[in-house]
């Protein structure tokens, strides 16, 4: 991820910032300017609460580049207590333990960091609760 493009999603990573849209509640993370369901560009920001539960997950082995040094590590699909979906890598779990519903909590932890001496990009991970 570019340093400019994370930077201007601190505010959504570091305080989990989502848009709720005042005509229909639906509640979009990121935050988005039109909401999907009714059209309304109004929205008000709401805090994510940090507890959700498993979707789906798998346990990569072959990682990109930049996470090599991570292998083998899951990625799943969580879904948060306000009904949003997220993407996340899950730490600090033994891997033939993970089920399907189980309940996660989210983590701010250090995601990756740019070049040898660059910016270093933190962000959620989900742990077991």
């Amino acid at each position: 991820m570019s340093s400019p493009r994370y930077w201007r999603e601190i505010p959504q990573r570091y305080r989990l910032e989502a848009g709720k849209c005042k005509k229909c509640g639906k509640v979009f993370f990121p935050p988005r300017l039109i909401c999907d369901a009714c059209k309304s560009r109004e929205f008000e920001k709401i805090i994510l609460q940090k507890e959700g539960k498993l979707l789906t997950f798998t346990v990569i082995r072959v990682a990109p580049t930049e996470f090599t040094d991570q292998v083998p590590y899951a990625m799943g699909i969580v879904e948060l207590n306000e009904g949003v979906k997220i993407l996340t890598q899950i730490a600090d779990c033994d891997f033939d333990k993970l089920e399907i519903g189980m309940p996660l909590r989210i983590e701010f932890r250090k995601i990756s960091q740019e070049g040898e001496a660059g910016i270093i990009c933190y962000g959620y991970k989900c742990v077991p609760v």
